[in-house]
């Protein structure tokens, strides 16, 4: 089923949040079978470090700074993809065989689009996934994620459920979300 209601993105212990930070995610799934996913940051944005707008476009290395993440598996795979959005509107796309052992040769041949919107006390940054960019399958299990920034250096690291003692995205523990496939209309 899909969050019709924000989920909340929970701090790992292991570490410093920004203070008067709040991180939530809403993930729905579309009629066509994409993914729309809507990340909201609540803090004071000059605490944030947030990377500089810049044209849409693939990059590596996004999740060394500020940057909103989905990895989204198949039950009963272990291959999964990884989707990085920055603020700053690029984007990556990743696909992995097992934990952390990357597809060779894998280019998506399809750009997610992105939403970024900043305010002095939250940011919103929407992401849609069409259906070619997802593993192909009904039902889809997801890890939502995000790094948070802070304007000192110091690094939060944010998801539905952490599954170890150290930030780690990619343990596939992590992807608590399940969605089914989408209902077809008449």
């Amino acid at each position: 089923m899909s969050s019709p209601r924000p989920l909340a993105l929970l701090c790992h212990a292991a570490t410093p949040a920004p203070r008067a930070t709040t991180l939530a995610v809403t993930v729905r799934r579309l009629p066509d079978g994409g993914l729309h996913l809507a990340y909201r940051l609540q803090a004071d944005l000059r605490q944030i470090a947030l990377p500089p707008p810049q044209a849409a476009g693939p990059e590596d290395g996004l999740w060394q700074h500020t940057c909103f993440e989905a990895f989204v598996g198949v039950p009963g795979s272990p291959a999964y993809r990884e989707y990085n959005f920055s603020p700053s509107g690029r984007w990556a796309v990743y696909a992995f065989n097992a934990c952390r052992q990357r597809q060779p040769g894998f280019s998506p041949a399809l750009a997610p689009r992105l939403a970024v919107r900043r305010f002095p006390d939250r940011l919103a940054v929407d992401a849609e996934l069409v259906p070619a960019l997802l593993p192909a399958a009904s039902g889809l299990e997801i890890g939502v994620a995000a790094v948070v920034e802070a304007a000192d250096g110091g690094m939060s690291y944010w998801a539905l459920a952490h599954a170890g003692p150290r930030p780690d995205f990619h343990l596939r523990q992590g992807f608590v979300l399940r969605l089914a496939p989408p209902v077809a209309t008449a």
